[in-house]
């Protein structure tokens, strides 16, 4: 372990020479903070040193992304040909905006195949000049444990291509469906009040149609050539080939999602959970711990563990193990400036991306909401026996997971458990 931690050291040294080299003086935050990196891992045990050398980076290449997509067949299966046809590569993709048929608003210049005037790729990409933007992201899906991966998502606020239409009233949702087999049956849609796509929330980057991901265009399983992204919200809101924007003077959600029993109007939960722990190690050996959190709407705080002997009672009326001994474990550090993943084009932040130090490529808080963060403990050696390893999150508002919204089918937040044997 010796030679890797020395090999680890040296190697963000010269990081850190060919980074102040490069941008000189405005560099010297990124040097701190890699110097800062180098003494927390001086300060760490070996064994944990090692099992934090092996986790995955915070943002995810395109084709690592977990895939969850609908329809039969899947739209990024079709031959390249029928792609074209259908409308789903760069040169012949276009989008209707339109008001709702069933609940009529009032555009004085809806956007449609008809009239001849639905927005092009081309003419997205010209509205991008000016009012793109872009932000990290962790994708989540509702009823999935683990996220489908993180990245920079880039495209044009939906709110530009509203006033494109010039709205004139009656207008109190939007809903928006993808390509599925030109299928009735098929049709996944979600929807959005009026005013989260007018007026961003504190703290929340807008409401986008999506046309690039980690600086690249997005790939067909991702959604290409264009989908819409929702900063706070599981993946059923952040449609896939998206085709049909409609303004509606309808009162209540008309979301896909909403059969099924699921809770559509969730937005990411805080929570966590392990990535490497060894299930057998021998008395008295110490035990090095992993994983991510999910820092959701509620910010994260805290990352905390607790070991329980098998059979030892649990809390009384306490199914949330409130009053259980946990600790706290390290939430690491945000990765060097060229260290994030994702295959980024130079390997870097791409600039002006909402929450990121151009100059630095650090982001402005750490964990940033709506990401992941590590986490890592080594936990003293324990006597021979079995226990029940458990992780939770405690909210940048002093709440602990799996509170304050426990409930099932609306995100995962229920507290994990790994079982570890300690036998000679």
């Amino acid at each position: 372990m010796a030679d890797s931690l020395e090999t680890f050291l040296a190697e963000h040294s010269r990081l850190s020479r060919r980074y102040f080299l490069k941008h000189g003086v405005a560099a010297a935050a990124g040097v701190t903070a890699l110097h800062q990196l180098q003494a927390e891992v001086l300060s760490r045990a070996p064994e944990l040193q090692q099992a934090i050398d092996q986790l995955e980076s915070n943002l995810t290449i395109q084709k690592a992304f977990r895939d969850v997509s609908r329809g039969n067949p899947k739209p990024h299966t079709l031959s390249e040909e029928k792609r074209k046809e259908v409308g789903l590569t760069r040169e012949t993709w276009s989008l209707e905006v339109i008001s709702d048929p069933d609940n009529k608003a009032r555009l004085g210049n809806p956007l449609s195949k008809a009239t001849g005037n639905a927005l092009d790729f081309n003419s997205l990409l010209k509205l991008g000049e000016q009012h793109a933007v872009r932000f990290s992201k962790v994708m989540t899906c509702l009823n999935i444990r683990d996220p489908l991966g993180t990245g920079i998502w880039e495209g044009v606020p939906l709110r530009e291509i509203l006033w494109l239409t010039k709205p004139r009233d009656n207008i109190r949702r939007v809903f928006f469906n993808g390509y599925h087999n030109d299928d009735p049956k098929q049709i996944f849609q979600s929807s959005l009040p009026i005013d989260r796509v007018l007026e961003d929330p504190p703290g929340l980057p807008p409401v986008i149609l999506c046309y690039k991901l980690n600086g690249q265009w997005l790939n067909p399983e991702r959604g290409a050539p264009v989908r819409i992204v929702v900063p706070e919200s599981y993946g059923f809101k952040n449609v896939k080939w998206l085709t049909h924007v409609y303004f509606s003077n309808l009162f209540h959600a008309n979301d896909t999602y909403a059969n099924g029993n699921n809770d559509i109007d969730s937005t990411l939960k805080t929570y966590a959970s392990t990535l490497s722990f060894p299930k057998q190690v021998k008395p008295l050996q110490p035990i090095p711990v992993t994983g991510y959190a999910q820092s959701g709407t509620s910010g994260l705080a805290k990352v905390q563990v607790w070991m329980q002997k098998n059979g030892d009672s649990l809390p009384e009326d306490d199914s949330f193990f409130t009053t259980a001994p946990w600790v706290d474990a390290e939430i690491l550090s945000a990765p060097a400036s060229d260290h994030w993943g994702g295959d980024l084009p130079e390997n870097r932040i791409p600039n002006d991306t909402i929450g990121f130090d151009n100059k630095t490529g650090q982001p402005h808080v750490w964990p940033m909401p709506l990401m992941k963060a590590h986490w890592a403990i080594l936990l003293p050696g324990l006597p021979a026996g079995k226990y029940t390893l458990r992780c939770r999150t405690i909210d940048a508002n002093g709440k602990a997971q799996p509170l304050p919204r426990p409930f099932r089918k609306s995100g995962h937040v229920a507290i994990e458990k790994k079982e570890i044997e300690v036998t000679a």
